[in-house]
């Protein structure tokens, strides 16, 4: 599944930032007595109870009306959109004012989970009378804590991740195949979308960029039940400036981790740029199955040749060789016919299970075939082979030692699995257990910095 998001906000200077830190584990955003220190938005990852999110901490909202309160306001409100659990932090010794008042206002407005920690409570648990003042917010959930001592936590957590575990169950139990739609700005996203789904509800335009969120949609047809993830075009980091279109591309990578399928689609007036590589890179190391989507192939046609584009598009994209490429047109509808048998095989391909015994006569076979070279004079072998999960394929390998093992040859293993049991378009990977329990590893043929 994909991480939940957490959300704090609060007006300046109640302590948003200590609580990052505090959950979070390390001290990673900017903490002082002066009012707005934090202004723009810091990400970590906290885990409580066995769930992993990640937090983001937002700017202080006061409401004045000046520039720089307008971009944290509308950094926050892109947080807010993006999260699944928002933690409004207030602090005891300000107590309430009509600056609370109006942000409870946004939060209740906001559909989502909210629970609020009043901070600056040196002992949570025997609380003051004036405590009892924040309920007027209207927020049931809500809990007397110190940031800075790390006091009452535990309960505050514990309603944090209480929305988060419904959300694992319904996502690990639903009933349709999740598909995210992604690449740079202006490659035809919205258009693909539409196209598939059969309605317009997507802003669609030449401009880069008119699709600002990701916008999910729930669709049936003669090839099943889908759900698809229209996500705002990923840019380089260095050329993000707007804090939505930050937040918004954040949204996007959490679409990938959320998808089943990933549809990475590229301009083929444009070619391939590394920011296309990174991009993939996310589906590849998130474990997606992916197809790579050529459009506007209508408008170049004639002037190359698919093999000579394909050439060009593997040796970029080698960390992916098990990718199909598909070379389409969303505005004549070339080859877009080909695309539902493709999302459906390589769904396909990445939940399926290989039975114990059919694999290790495959291994087997393959190492009489190929025995794995020598190294200082000893051989790797290999015991045993099974599969621990799917989505994606993941094998686990017990041999004698796994510093014996050579990139080539782990190539040559997946190769092998690959042929015979048809992963097409999707990752494996493969888990090396030794004897001693420190001899263990995951690995995965991965580009070298994908993000």
């Amino acid at each position: 599944m994909s991480m939940p998001v957490l959300a704090i906000v609060g007006r300046p200077n109640v302590g948003k930032s200590t609580l990052f830190n505090a959950l979070i584990g390390r001290r990673d955003a900017i903490v002082g007595p002066d009012p707005g220190v934090t202004r723009d938005r810091v990400m970590g990852e906290a885990d409580w109870n066995g769930i992993t999110f990640t937090v983001i901490d937002t700017g202080g909202i006061d409401f004045a009306d000046d520039s720089m309160q307008r971009l944290v306001h509308n950094q926050v409100d892109a947080a807010i959109e993006m999260a699944d659990v928002i933690c409004f932090l207030c602090a005891l010794d300000a107590g309430i004012s009509d600056i609370e008042h109006n942000i409870a206002e946004m939060l209740r407005k906001s559909g989502k989970p909210v629970v609020v920690a009043v901070n600056k409570s040196d002992r949570p648990g025997d609380d003051p009378l004036e405590f009892y003042s924040f309920y007027e917010l209207g927020f049931p959930e809500t809990f007397a804590i110190s940031a800075s001592h790390k006091l009452g936590l535990t309960e505050l957590l514990d309603a944090i991740v209480a929305p988060m575990e419904v959300l694992a169950y319904e996502e690990k139990h639903h009933d349709y195949i999740s598909l995210a739609v992604v690449g740079r700005p202006n490659v035809g996203k919205s258009s693909l979308c539409n196209l598939l789904i059969g309605e317009e509800r997507s802003i669609v335009s030449d401009i880069p960029g008119t699709t600002r969120d990701a916008i999910d949609s729930i669709f049936e047809n003669e090839h099943g039940r889908f759900l698809i993830y229209d996500t705002a075009g990923l840019r380089r980091k260095s050329r993000v400036d707007d804090r939505i279109e930050f937040v918004s591309g954040l949204r996007s990578r959490q679409s990938v981790k959320k998808a089943d399928v990933s549809l990475v689609m590229i301009d083929a007036t444009e070619g391939t740029a590394e920011q296309d590589t990174k991009i993939a890179g996310l589906a590849h190391n998130d474990g997606k199955p992916s197809i790579i989507l050529v459009n506007k192939w209508d408008l170049v046609e004639g002037k190359t040749t698919i093999p000579e584009f394909e050439r060009e598009l593997r040796l970029r994209f080698d960390f992916m060789s098990y990718v199909p490429i598909l070379f389409i047109s969303v505005k004549t509808g070339l080859n877009l016919h080909r695309l539902w048998p493709l999302i459906l095989r390589v769904y396909e391909a990445s939940t399926r299970r290989v039975a114990t015994s059919v694999l290790n006569e495959v291994i087997t076979e393959s190492i009489v075939q190929h025995p794995a070279p020598q190294k200082k004079g000893r051989h790797l072998r290999i015991y045993y082979v099974t599969q621990g999960s799917i989505a994606p394929p993941t094998f686990i390998f017990f041999v004698n030692d796994k510093r014996l093992l050579h990139f080539s040859y782990e190539r040559y293993l997946e190769n092998k699995i690959r042929e015979n049991f048809d992963f097409f378009g999707t990752p494996i990977i493969f888990i090396f257990k030794g004897k001693a329990a420190r001899d263990e590893s995951a690995s995965r043929i991965t580009p070298e910095d994908p993000r």
